[in-house]
């Protein structure tokens, strides 16, 4: 049940009323605690009606918020806790809530990596806490896939809140295939996640040249504020990854049409699983299914063809096939004594 701020003000206001047992509360006296909180913190200065408050009390002697506030009345006029050491903030969590947390502490966790969210990390950790003196650890319903060891990390908090304040940062980065690092002013519009690795994107220098940078290969990172940001005017990233598979995006390359026979046993994680949205099932054969994608030709997609292995037959392109081919002759090659 959705409650508004209101709300929830009278009802910590209630309960903190009858905690406070060194006094003994009319309703009246009550409904003059909330009128001037609510006064204080929301400048409501029309006062709180008797039946709000009684239905307020009702509300929290009921099961609808979880509370079960343990009120009662003596003498006909004074308002207590039964139990003098009640509060609704002390409520149990129930079993429903504990696995929800657990949960959220689990989905959140998968952050720790991303620097920028330290605040977010600090309320996870009391979340996280809370949980655990709460309820026996258990082990956790889902499992993310995670790297903790991914080199750069660190540098995600840079990076991002270069992006957010259109700030330049200055990169020492050193790809695969460079004998040695080099440094260059970078304009970051967007990160990018795919397979456990972020990356973030934008142009280097002066250039509108859009680059994918891994943050594994950065060695050093660091903001430039007094230097001109380019800003992205036009490049939506949605747009921007459309006809690839994965990050590597050609912007003077044609996505082509790329047709694969998927043996039996694969087809059903194909299916269920699609490689790409661009996806159209052709043909569902005995011995299993062709389908189609429409993507660039990068290496992430020969990546992805090669590890099914003998599951997956390219029928086109001609040379996309033989690519394959003489990438999987060397395989065969390593395995030859």
């Amino acid at each position: 049940m959705p409650l508004n701020r209101n709300a929830l003000i009278r009802y910590k206001v209630i309960d903190s009323c009858l905690q406070r047992r060194n006094r003994k509360w009319t309703l009246e006296d009550i409904i003059e605690a909330v009128s001037d909180t609510l006064f204080e913190y929301e400048g409501i200065d029309k006062g709180i009606s008797k039946r709000t408050i009684q239905a307020d009390i009702q509300m929290m002697r009921s099961d609808k918020l979880g509370y079960f506030a343990p009120i009662i009345v003596t003498d006909k006029k004074y308002y207590s806790y039964e139990d003098p050491n009640y509060s609704i903030t002390n409520i149990p969590l129930s079993e429903s809530d504990l696995s929800k947390m657990n949960e959220a502490v689990e989905m959140l966790k998968q952050f720790k990596g991303f620097s920028h969210f330290s605040q977010l990390n600090e309320v996870v950790q009391k979340l996280e806490d809370h949980v655990y003196s709460t309820s026996k650890k258990s082990l956790p319903i889902i499992d993310f896939e995670k790297n903790d060891n991914l080199k750069g990390l660190e540098f995600l908090e840079v990076l991002y809140q270069s992006a957010i304040q259109k700030k330049v940062v200055e990169i020492t980065y050193k790809s695969f295939k460079a004998e040695n690092a080099q440094t260059f002013e970078f304009h970051i519009w967007w990160m990018k996640e795919f397979r456990n690795r972020w990356f973030a994107v934008g142009v280097k220098n002066s250039r509108k040249i859009v680059q994918n940078l891994a943050i594994d290969r950065m060695i050093a990172v660091r903001m430039i504020p007094e230097k001109e940001f380019i800003v992205n005017e036009n490049i939506n990233p949605e747009n921007f990854y459309k006809n690839v598979f994965g990050v590597t995006v050609s912007q003077n390359l044609r996505p082509i049409v790329i047709k694969l026979f998927v043996n039996q046993n694969h087809a059903p994680y194909v299916l269920t699983k699609p490689l790409h949205h661009s996806q159209v099932l052709e043909e569902d054969r005995e011995d299993g299914i062709i389908i189609c994608l429409k993507v660039q030709h990068n290496f992430e997609i020969e990546r992805e063809i090669l590890g099914f292995g003998e599951g997956m037959v390219i029928i086109e392109p001609p040379k996309l096939r033989g690519i394959i081919k003489k990438r999987l002759e060397k395989m065969l090659l390593n395995y030859q004594v």
